[in-house]
């Protein structure tokens, strides 16, 4: 039997699991977090929102500095870091583990942040938005790296590992808004 609720259609019954796929996920949040906030109310997690604004503008400002920085920014620390791998080299590091190795994995932790602030800004339903907007800024970095910046080098690799990046932070934004929920008093109808 299929049921269709007014504000989505959803499919209920034994299959249901099965028909949503990986959306099961995002609906158990949703579901989880009750009946909607009243209008006029705002955001469900206040304190978080605010708390997740001042940082993202904080985060924005660096990030903007970080790439658009005339020269690049481990300029200075490419000597004391490529020393300090040779010397991981000598003691057992894999071969793999190189340079860019670190490269990739510093512009993976610089977009965390990305997808954490889309996340619980935006909501678990639109979790993908954090992938979107973290896709788009590094492109847009790269870009303008590209076109403006001649000692900067824009490259592929940097915007698979910033939208990776964006990637990890959607999940752990997930994790922060079930954490929030979770913790959020809970009111039941006989109390109001």
């Amino acid at each position: 039997m299929v049921t269709w609720s007014t504000t989505r259609r959803r499919r209920t019954g034994r299959s249901s699991a099965l028909f949503r796929g990986g959306a099961v996920v995002f609906d158990t949040i949703a579901e989880r977090q009750g009946r909607p906030v009243p209008a006029g109310t705002g955001h469900r997690h206040p304190l978080l929102r605010r708390w997740v604004i001042a940082l993202a503008v904080v985060y924005v400002v660096a990030l903007a500095l970080i790439a658009f920085w005339p020269v690049p920014v481990d300029r200075n620390i490419d000597g004391p870091l490529l020393h300090l791998i040779n010397w991981l080299h000598q003691h057992g590091a894999p071969g793999w583990f190189r340079y860019s190795t670190v490269e990739f994995g510093a512009n993976i932790v610089l977009f965390i942040p990305v997808g954490v602030f889309i996340v619980v800004l935006a909501g678990a339903r639109r979790w993908w938005w954090a992938i979107l907007v973290g896709f788009a800024a590094s492109c847009t970095i790269e870009l303008c790296q590209l076109l403006f910046l001649s000692s900067r080098f824009a490259t592929l690799n940097d915007v698979i590992a910033n939208t990776s990046g964006a990637v990890v932070g959607a999940l752990l934004g997930l994790v922060l808004l079930i954490l929030a929920e979770i913790a959020r008093p809970r009111t039941h109808a006989a109390d109001v």
